[in-house]
């Protein structure tokens, strides 16, 4: 667990550690134009590492998937729906609590079987540090939607 764990976060220090060195590079007036130029303009950044694990915290749960969500300036990562992904995050701003918070419309069953969704990086320069546990995996499948789908 400790070296999962460890892993996600490095993978989340080089992702925010390239996104610094990018912003670093563009303060020269010709790296501000060749960006404006690369992008149609300079942008704030939205890189996301996101997980699903089963447990009922942050810091007990164990890590079952991860994954990379880049969504400035276009969508990408290694997330499989990417751009359905930054499309639900862009029309909820930025609120994963909107995200997870979902009405439900499907039957689930009450089990007890948690699950824990996490989500660390940048959202439009801002710093992310999120996670939302489900009581079950049919209650995260429904509520989650494109973001958590993976």
């Amino acid at each position: 667990m400790r070296y999962i764990t460890g892993g996600i976060a490095l993978g989340a220090a080089l992702v925010l550690g390239a996104l610094a060195t990018t912003a670093q590079a563009a303060t020269t007036p010709a790296a501000a134009a060749a960006q404006s130029a690369r992008s149609g303009g300079l942008y704030a950044p939205s890189a996301l590492v996101l997980t699903v694990g089963e447990g009922e915290s942050r810091a007990s749960s164990t890590v079952a998937r991860a994954v990379t969500l880049t969504c400035a300036p276009v969508a990408g990562g290694s997330h499989p729906v990417a751009r359905a992904a930054c499309g639900q995050l862009h029309a909820v701003k930025g609120d994963l609590d909107q995200v997870t918070g979902a009405r439900s419309t499907r039957v689930c069953t009450k089990e007890w079987a948690p699950v824990v969704v996490t989500a660390d990086g940048v959202w439009q320069g801002r710093r992310v540090a999120y996670a939302h546990t489900f009581a079950n995996s049919c209650a995260m499948q429904d509520g989650a939607g494109a973001v958590f789908e993976f």
